[in-house]
């Protein structure tokens, strides 16, 4: 595997922010980040060039991770309720998905992003749940979801009666 020698231009997920001097594969240099004018070969010219841009992105990622700090904070012991129809067995006629759950959180006033979210797959029964929040690597909090049936309690609890007599008579 051939990895080469470039200077990010721009900030680059999973790669580096502008100013950096990264090791990458041949082909991701050749095929994504030259042709997207996101990097180019390193020299000590285009170094010295992009030093003040690389001051300023450093500034803007530290106020944004101060801001995902207080996020965090704030969304720590944060408990969801969520109403879904369900079938007598509990299982949802339809899932709640990582997006509903980010859309919740938003409608409560935190700016999270759908990828913060990480259910895996979607949720399917009525229970309760902890959702893994994770805003960066170590920037992680548990928050609570409750899925609960939409009818009422007291409606669900004849509907059991009723069919245990249905089963009653039957025998």
């Amino acid at each position: 595997m051939k990895q080469i020698e470039l200077l990010l231009l721009d900030n680059v997920a999973n790669c580096g922010i502008v100013g950096d001097v990264v090791k990458v594969k041949a082909g991701y240099a050749r095929n994504y980040l030259v042709p997207r004018g996101l990097a180019t070969i390193p020299s000590e010219g285009a170094i010295k060039r992009l030093s003040a841009r690389r001051a300023e992105v450093e500034a803007e990622m530290k106020a944004l991770r101060e801001k995902h700090e207080g996020i965090i904070g704030k969304l720590d012991g944060h408990e969801i309720t969520m109403m879904r129809s369900a079938n007598e067995q509990g299982v949802l006629y339809g899932g709640v998905t990582q997006h509903e759950i980010a859309e919740e959180l938003r409608g409560a006033g935190f700016e999270i992003e759908d990828r913060h979210v990480r259910i895996g797959d979607q949720i399917k029964r009525l229970d309760s749940y902890e959702i893994p929040v994770v805003i960066d690597k170590d920037l992680k909090v548990d928050i609570k979801l409750w899925v609960v049936s939409d009818k009422p309690a007291e409606e669900l609890e004849e509907k059991a009666e009723v069919e245990a007599e249905v089963e009653a008579d039957a025998e």
